[in-house]
């Protein structure tokens, strides 16, 4: 309560300063498109369209080659290691590794391009559990596993601006009426339920029963939409609503009206629960990693190694994948020579979107078309905004790390994360410069892809700062630059089915393939994609993207590519 009290104090001290008529004039802004080289990822698809590529230029050799440098090429490449297999090259479209969890920097302050956090990890993900350990961000203290605090979420955490004040926590509860309370408890009275009948896991391949794959519980959810399950449940609230699909378009990129009603209680029984206000306890709580460049910490880190050891090609579009008989060849574009390169190796990980990997193999399996023809991918957009002092604020709860608006009238808006919130100085949060990173999924605004490729950066940029102005009032005299990052498919869309379908995909251990030694140890199976040469790793094998999924189809990848 002190911290909270101090903070509220010279929050309002900074208001006075900047309300006293000091403010210059709004300024011209400054900003563009960052991040993401769209026009690279276009020139692919023209080269692609063709038909006919260029021949390459140079052939290259290694054990094995990783296409697709996100987080789970870079997990690959660290079963890879972990292995003892050093013999293998990561090629990748973009200029830096990390895929949708990369970071970047606004006038020399960090801020994420993407995801900026990461939940701390059940005992369903111990691939992520190990690499937390690995990178000193967890260690056992008496018998007890503890996480390094300074990269745990400083509080406070989030708040929500509803009917013209700040609100601590995300859920609207001051001013609701009991039956919103009421509709709460029953929410959250669900959700355990439905976990106890049925098991979710993070990641869901951990979850699988290999005898029926998903359990009758499960495949009652995934066959309909959120929405649906809600109103046969009575559950019309609309604070509830909001907030659910305020959580579906966070993980999802789309909202209740769109994602299966699996996917929308996975969010919830997968991780933290739901919890009816008044009812969680501190313990119960989610904790969550984060970084000023948000998960690029991570990424950055990944990539560290294999950049120090040669194997990261970045500035490389893979063009096409042949396997054979006695292995593959890999041919990829390298945008800094304008030659075709051609590598040649025993086994190639498939780490790209499924989109891509449909276009680059000339004959794709079966699996990999049709996982291609059903999957949806919904649009996002991170728009980085710097400001040169604290922003004027509203009454109420002090500022925090992840500021969202109920109800915000930028379509899809979730609301913007500080990246001066980690600063272990809090003087230099509540005087200096910032980045507040403004998320917006566009997975359910029409032609949404189509306008992301085609309006100036200057419309996202104002859209932004026009909704926040409303909370932040001097906010168009504080920005300087707003740098904004597009992603025409940032993420698979959970629809109605796909637990269904991507359960089923690589169920049965390869033939011919063993189980890698990894510490000295045999590593477990856990179900893949494969070929007999190709091994396919990628979110989207798990019909949705967040880390945990990425990381452990990688990481299995890796192993599978070692043997």
């Amino acid at each position: 309560m002190q911290r909270r009290h101090f903070l509220t104090a010279a929050a309002s001290a900074a208001t006075a300063v900047l309300s006293s008529g000091c403010d210059p004039a709004p300024r011209t802004l400054a900003g563009g498109f960052a991040g993401i080289d769209m026009a690279r990822g276009h020139q692919l698809r023209d080269l692609l369209a063709q038909g006919t590529l260029p021949a390459p230029a140079v052939v290259r050799r290694a054990q094995v080659v990783i296409a697709g440098g996100g987080v789970a090429g870079l997990a690959a490449a660290r079963s890879l290691r972990l292995a003892g297999v050093d013999d293998f090259a990561l090629l990748e479209l973009e200029d830096t590794a990390g895929g949708n969890s990369r970071g970047g920097q606004v006038n020399g302050i960090a801020c994420p391009l993407g995801a900026h956090y990461l939940p701390v990890p059940g005992d369903d993900a111990r691939e992520v559990q190990d690499l937390l350990e690995e990178l000193g961000l967890r260690q056992r203290v008496a018998g007890r596993w503890q996480y390094d605090e300074r990269h745990l979420c400083h509080s406070p955490q989030e708040r929500l601006y509803f009917e013209g004040e700040w609100h601590e926590g995300l859920l609207p509860v001051q001013g609701v009426g009991e039956a919103t309370q009421a509709q709460y408890r029953r929410f959250a009275e669900q959700v355990q339920a439905l976990s106890q009948a049925g098991r979710f896991t993070m990641p869901m391949l951990k979850g699988l029963d290999t005898k029926r794959a998903i359990s009758p519980v499960h495949q009652a959810l995934d066959a309909i939409v959120f929405d649906e399950w809600l109103a046969r449940e009575g559950l019309d609230d609309a604070h509830l609503r909001w907030y659910l699909d305020y959580s579906c378009r966070d993980d999802y990129g789309a909202g209740t009206a769109r994602v299966s009603a699996w996917a929308g209680i996975h969010y919830f029984a997968s991780r933290h629960g739901f919890h009816a206000p008044g009812e969680a306890t501190p313990e119960e709580r989610e904790a969550v990693l984060t970084w000023p460049e948000g998960n690029g910490w991570l990424t950055r880190r990944l990539a560290e190694p294999l950049r120090a050891g040669g194997q990261l090609r970045t500035g490389c579009s893979v063009l096409r994948i042949t396997e054979g008989r006695h292995g593959v060849e890999v041919d990829a574009y390298n945008h800094a020579s304008g030659n075709v390169e051609r590598w040649k190796a025993q086994r190639c990980v498939v780490a790209l979107p499924v989109l891509v990997a449909a276009r680059v193999l000339p004959t794709p399996p079966a699996f990999l078309r049709e996982a291609a023809q059903r999957l949806q991918w919904a649009p996002w957009l991170v728009a980085n905004i710097h400001i040169d002092a604290p922003l004027q604020d509203r009454p109420g709860a002090a500022p925090a790390w992840d500021n969202v608006l109920y109800q915000d009238a930028n379509p899809g808006g979730l609301g913007y994360v500080d990246a001066g919130h980690q600063r272990l100085d809090p003087r230099s949060t509540l005087t200096g410069p910032t980045v507040l990173s403004y998320y917006q999924a566009l997975g359910d605004l029409p032609q949404g892809r189509e306008q992301l490729a085609t309006r100036p950066w200057t419309h996202w940029a104002h859209a932004a700062l026009a909704t926040l102005a409303v909370p932040h009032p001097d906010l168009a005299r504080r920005a300087t630059r707003v740098d904004i990052t597009r992603y025409g498919h940032a993420m698979a869309i959970p629809t109605p089915g796909s637990l269904g379908f991507f359960s089923q995909i690589g169920l049965q251990r390869p033939a011919g393939l063993r189980k890698p030694l990894l510490n000295g140890e045999r590593a477990p199976w856990l179900p893949t994609p494969t070929t007999a040469r190709l091994v396919f790793a990628h979110s989207d094998w798990s019909g949705y993207s967040v880390f945990e999924e990425a990381f452990t189809r990688g990481h299995t990848a890796g192993w599978v590519a070692a043997g």
